[in-house]
């Protein structure tokens, strides 16, 4: 037993005396096959375990295992040396005052940067911003907006409907952020200022001047004595920070379900000041917007309100409408085409 015993520690010891001088890879692929490979010495005396008693073979076996691990190391360990030791480390140096190659960075798409512009001008007016799901039901877009139930942006050739279970209330992609103005009254009370950004969704045919989905913002002004000065107050102050030149406002008598009464709103041209007429306003002084008004007492008394307790303006604009004019864009589509050549011009 003994003997056997001897025999492994000299087969390692030998091993790792010629792993101490191998130079090339040649000879410790050599040295390698000759002491760990399937024909070699150690691998003999591993397959003559079995021939030992069960007593020898709980003695030797440990040793035989652990040596065998130990080259199967020292190998590895010389292998990897020898590949450190073949490197050109000259060639390797890295040049510390080398200049840096810059990498391309991107940037925030430039209906982000206007919305977010759009926001910072709102919060500096003392107003909080808000979010309403995408996915409205029919009660918040239409029914609490005081929208009559056979109007025609009921129809499909308005609204995206998502086809519900039989039972369910209809569900639908929002057509206006106006949707999200019942949901903040219904757990908030007056005075508030409210602004809510966010994509809508029509079903119509896309031109350049319309998209099927785009960005919208929704004002909301709620307190006891709201009226129309504060709207067009709270708009040419949007407006003439938003251009950053001097804005007037005009308001014209409309019609929309959820305000009374309601507005069209026009800007002064920002090209000709509104002063003499210009191609950009047609020669009229005046750049066609939105739509605006004072909140329909119907859509308070939707959101838990006591009906004329309180006065409300709303008015809402799309972003990408606001995005053309101020950066002269002639299509919207490009906002959404994903073309590098657009966007990396904001």
């Amino acid at each position: 037993m003994n003997e056997f015993k001897k025999h492994v520690v000299d087969i390692q010891n030998e091993a790792f005396a010629l792993l101490a001088k191998v130079k090339t890879e040649a000879d410790l692929n050599e040295i390698e096959i000759r002491f760990l490979g399937r024909k070699s010495e150690f691998n003999a005396l591993l397959k003559s375990l079995k021939d030992l008693s069960p007593e020898e073979r709980q003695t030797v076996g440990p040793l035989v295992n652990v040596v065998k691990q130990e080259m199967i190391k020292a190998f590895e360990e010389a292998q990897q040396k020898m590949k450190l030791d073949s490197i050109d480390w000259e060639k390797e140096r890295l040049d510390v005052t080398a200049p840096g190659v810059k990498l391309p960075e991107g940037h925030l798409h430039i209906l982000t940067q206007v919305q977010r512009e759009i926001e910072d001008i709102f919060t500096s007016m003392g107003f909080d911003i808000a979010q309403g799901p995408e996915i409205e039901t029919e009660f918040y877009n239409f029914d609490a907006l005081n929208v009559p139930e056979h109007h025609p942006a009921r129809d499909m050739q308005d609204t995206f409907w998502i086809k519900s279970k039989e039972g369910q209330e209809r569900l639908l992609l929002r057509t206006h952020t106006s949707a999200a103005q019942v949901r903040y009254m219904q757990t908030h009370t007056p005075p508030f200022r409210l602004m809510v950004p966010g994509r809508v969704f029509r079903n119509e045919a896309t031109d350049t001047t319309h998209e099927h989905t785009f960005s919208q913002f929704e004002v909301l002004m709620v307190s006891e004595d709201a009226n129309v000065g504060n709207l067009k107050y709270v708009a040419q102050e949007f407006f003439s920070r938003f251009f950053k030149t001097e804005v007037k406002i005009r308001l014209r008598p409309s019609y929309f379900p959820f305000t009374e009464p309601s507005f069209e709103f026009d800007i002064s041209c920002m090209s000709c000041g509104g002063e003499t007429g210009c191609s950009a306003c047609r020669n009229n002084g005046w750049l066609e917007l939105g739509g605006a008004g004072m909140v329909n007492q119907n859509v308070f008394v939707n959101a838990g309100y006591e009906r004329n307790r309180y006065q409300g303006l709303a008015w809402g604009l799309g972003i990408e409408r606001l995005a053309t004019m101020k950066y002269n864009i002639p299509d919207v589509r490009l906002f959404h085409s994903g073309d590098t050549r657009f966007l990396s011009q904001f």
